[in-house]
């Protein structure tokens, strides 16, 4: 005899069903949540260029897709949305930065801060590399005494240049004798470089000592590092220097100093949207209307 199942049967049917189709979509969400993570902080991610510091290569509002392992991607290195920081790993990458690459990085920190009041990220081109040599004379930069190549898009907006006497008291490293047209010379830090340390070099070198983890006291004529009376300090990890492309209107290492190598995220691909970010998105027939569709593919170099 052929039996029919009883409701109680059937609600409990339902309910495995239900429960199966949501697991299974948590599975396959979880998958998906994973790629997307793997993608974005070893791969490939999106970054909005939010000044105009390297017009006219690119521009401000667009969005550019970045490249993270060329230079090896990292773990996140806070948690999303916060200034929370994480401890975080870096991948081996294709290969190591060189000059003239533009790069995206963690900004660390403005001339005499030990650490940013916001984790965010910066993007620049890389002029100067590990133990190099530079300085800028007469608004032309050079590397190890030789002219660095001209970007594609070198703008200037003041037709007036400041005089080589004329000091900048915003200038790195603080107390320096320089302008954002004649800086210099100056040795990028590199791992192992051994720099003395003086009372009157000491306001130069203090709060980069401090970002590599140290406490400094100056004692009368006595330097102490971590309690330790000291006449020199050994680099412990490699530097770059970074510059704006529209020299004249680029906050860069000119003004806040090294860029840590560790700090390196990637160097951008391609310019994938652009438009006024000044305009809000509720008015979006407006924001719609500022799109540019001519930088829409455009390569960075």
């Amino acid at each position: 005899m052929k039996q029919t199942p009883t409701k109680k049967a059937e609600a409990g049917s339902d309910r495995r069903t239900v429960k199966e189709k949501a697991l299974a979509f948590l599975k396959e969400f979880g998958i998906v949540f994973g790629a997307f993570l793997i993608l974005n902080n070893f791969v490939i991610a999106s970054f909005l260029v939010p000044t105009g510091s390297m017009e006219n290569e690119v521009m401000t509002g667009d969005l550019l897709f970045v490249n993270k392992f060329i230079y090896g991607g990292t773990s996140p290195r806070n948690i999303p949305f916060t200034n929370i920081r994480l401890p975080w790993f870096r991948v081996p990458g294709i290969r190591d930065v060189q000059r003239g690459d533009v790069i995206v990085f963690v900004f660390p920190g403005y001339r005499d801060e030990v650490d940013p009041e916001e984790f965010t990220f910066y993007l620049k081109r890389c002029v100067a590399l590990p133990g190099d040599t530079l300085r800028v004379s007469n608004r032309v930069l050079y590397v190890n005494s030789r002219p660095f190549p001209l970007p594609r898009n070198l703008r200037f907006t003041f037709g007036r240049m400041m005089s080589a006497d004329q000091i900048d008291d915003r200038i790195f490293p603080k107390g320096a004798p320089w302008n954002e047209d004649h800086f210099g010379p100056v040795v990028i830090p590199y791992q192992g470089m051994v720099i003395p340390l003086s009372k009157s070099n000491m306001q130069a070198w203090e709060t980069f000592i401090r970002r590599e983890g140290h406490s400094i006291r100056v004692n009368g004529e006595t330097i102490e590092i971590d309690g330790r009376s000291v006449s020199e300090y050994e680099v412990e990890q490699d530097y770059l220097f970074g510059m704006g492309d529209h020299r004249d209107n680029s906050l860069d290492s000119r003004y806040w100093g090294f860029i840590p190598k560790e700090n390196l995220v990637g160097t951008p691909l391609i310019v994938y949207w652009s438009w006024d970010t000044d305009i809000p998105i509720y008015n979006i027939f407006a924001k719609i209307g500022s799109v540019r569709l001519g930088r829409i593919g455009n390569v960075i170099k």
